[in-house]
């Protein structure tokens, strides 16, 4: 790849190496400069500019990523659309993130060009999570180190999940003389609270005297119960393989396959199986709902992963958990663990509120658009693009508009003020942002040539970390609808008065504007005159 400084006039089909400000335009780094680009350049007085040339034997950064995900990518994980050499590993489903660590550090040492970074392997996931990016550094890296990264990961995928799934499980818990039931309730309660966060259920319970003969006996109840996992819980501490508990599963006719762990609190676990059923002899700090060694065993199971004793060993980077308040209760955990990262979440607000006042007596929104309804050619677009949710501001004729729509949507809030001008939707429809929002895309009911590839295209973009918390789409040469605003930005265009939109907001921060370029000028027509509803109807026959 040749990277430097040339004569604008050369600069044409290069990448821009450095995002450059124009008077009106943002153009960011990573931009192919056209003809048209090239011509503005040069009317804005600018001489040279510093690009980047691929060579023959290179790959473009976007085709390096994807064809390294895409052998990257095992069960349960959803590559997304790569941008600016990025692209980013997603969880489909509620299990535990599986990875092989060593080939993952072979992987990036091959080359500083190319870097992997995931979650930690046999952290929580949860649906829609993101688990793992991978990011070519510079925009374009040669076929020898491509094939050198495909050669180390090989035939099997990196990164997988295992999903939780729906167990029944039983519980046996030992009694010394004195020991007042209210313990065992409690113990009860926390086991019921840590398996039912992953969909399963203690299906059996047991108490009994803290022998060998009556841990035997309830044992082998557990067996005809068809309990998935047993799980026994000593009034006395296991300390040796020969104590009460250990060996009463050997007596029963199980096998011990590990005992202790490199994990505290949750030293003096003991794991096993009987019958091709586990067994965890759970340690005492299990009695409270903090996280420790049996929690690492026990998700594993609920996902089918198996533990023998060299797992366990194992554990012990990163074992040290007695001092870390703040993981907080097993509820907290959970919750925080699930949701530390994830791909941004970004809400539709659909302005249809308007009364159409240069189209006449007809409200254009519900015009017939060859057996569509204007506004519904819209929304069926949003609902087909990564949008989370739609929410739709109405205003003139609601209740028809609402009619038209309500297959696509549940989400109405109404206007009564809509008469006062566009900003009076943007208004009332952002003060309703769901605080989990990180960005809201503002469409236009009488934009119907918009797709879902082209939202799409621009909620791919969206990335406030790297400076694009502000997505706008270009044709040409000229910037249109819908923009992406960050979640940030939306108090700001709340505080909006009149008939305009958030557009002077753009020059204002203009360094967090990404421009997405669109092949077709869908992003610029809207339908505001009879002239131009005849020209939809031509340009939309089947």
């Amino acid at each position: 790849m040749k990277f430097g400084p040339v004569p604008v006039i050369k600069a044409k089909g290069a990448i821009l190496a450095h995002s450059t400000r124009l008077q009106g335009r943002m153009f960011k780094k990573g931009h192919l400069l056209t003809e048209d680009d090239i011509n503005l350049f040069a009317e804005e007085g600018m001489t040279e500019v510093t690009v980047a040339r691929l060579e023959p034997n290179d790959i473009s950064e976007n085709e390096a990523a994807t064809l390294i995900t895409e052998i990257l990518a095992g069960a349960n994980v959803t590559a997304s659309n790569t941008f600016t050499g990025r692209c980013n590993l997603i969880s489909n489903t509620h299990g535990l993130l599986l990875l092989d660590k060593e080939k993952l550090n072979t992987i990036n040492l091959i080359d500083e060009s190319v870097t992997i970074a995931t979650s930690k392997p046999y952290d929580i996931t949860a649906d829609g999570q993101l688990v793992a990016t991978i990011k070519i550094i510079p925009f374009a890296i040669s076929k020898s180190i491509l094939n050198a990264v495909i050669k180390a990961i090989g035939k099997e995928p990196l990164i997988s999940i295992a999903p939780f799934e729906e167990k029944a499980l039983g519980l046996i818990m030992t009694r010394l003389p004195g020991m007042k039931e209210s313990i065992f309730d409690k113990t009860l309660e926390v086991a019921t609270r840590r398996i039912v966060q992953f969909d399963s259920k203690i299906a059996k319970e047991i108490r009994c005297p803290h022998t060998q003969p009556d841990v035997i006996l309830a044992i082998k109840s557990m067996q005809k119960s068809n309990c998935d996992i047993i799980l026994i819980f000593g009034a006395s501490a296991v300390v040796d393989r020969a104590d009460v508990l250990p060996a009463a599963v050997t007596n029963a006719g199980g096998r011990i396959e590990h005992f202790g762990m490199p994990v505290d609190p949750g030293n003096l676990l003991f794991i096993s199986e009987i019958g091709g059923t586990p067994i965890i002899g759970m340690p005492g700090c299990a009695r409270s709902p903090k996280l420790n060694g049996f929690d690492w065993v026990l998700w594993r199971l609920l996902a089918n992963v198996p533990v023998a004793g060299k797992d366990i060993m194992l554990m012990g980077s990163g074992g040290l958990l007695k001092e870390i308040n703040e993981r907080g209760q097993l509820r907290q955990l959970v919750k925080s663990e699930i949701s530390a990262a994830r791909e941004p979440k970004i809400m539709g607000l659909l302005l249809a509120a308007g009364s159409s006042r240069r189209m006449g007596n007809n409200n254009k929104l519900l015009t017939d658009i060859n057996g569509t309804k204007m506004v519904v050619y819209v929304a069926e677009q949003i609902k087909k693009s990564k949008v989370n949710e739609i929410t739709v501001v109405t205003g003139y004729e609601a209740d028809q508009v609402k009619l038209a729509l309500k297959h696509l949507t549940t989400n109405f809030i109404h206007n009564p003020n809509h008469a006062k001008g566009l900003s009076t939707s943007l208004k009332i429809g952002l003060k309703i942002i769901p605080d989990d929002i990180d960005g809201v895309i503002i469409l236009l009911g009488d934009m119907p040539l918009i797709k879902s590839h082209h939202i799409d295209s621009i909620i791919e973009a969206f990335d406030p970390i790297e400076g694009r918390s502000i997505c706008v789409p270009v044709h040409g040469r000229k910037r249109g609808n819908p923009v992406l605003w960050g979640k940030k930005y939306l108090d700001e265009i709340i505080s909006i008065t009149g008939d305009v939109g958030a557009r002077h907001l753009l020059e204002e921060y203009s360094d967090q504007i990404s421009e997405v370029m669109i092949d077709t000028d869908g992003v610029l027509f809207d339908v505001d005159t009879p002239e131009r509803l005849n020209e939809l109807r031509n340009r939309t026959k089947p």
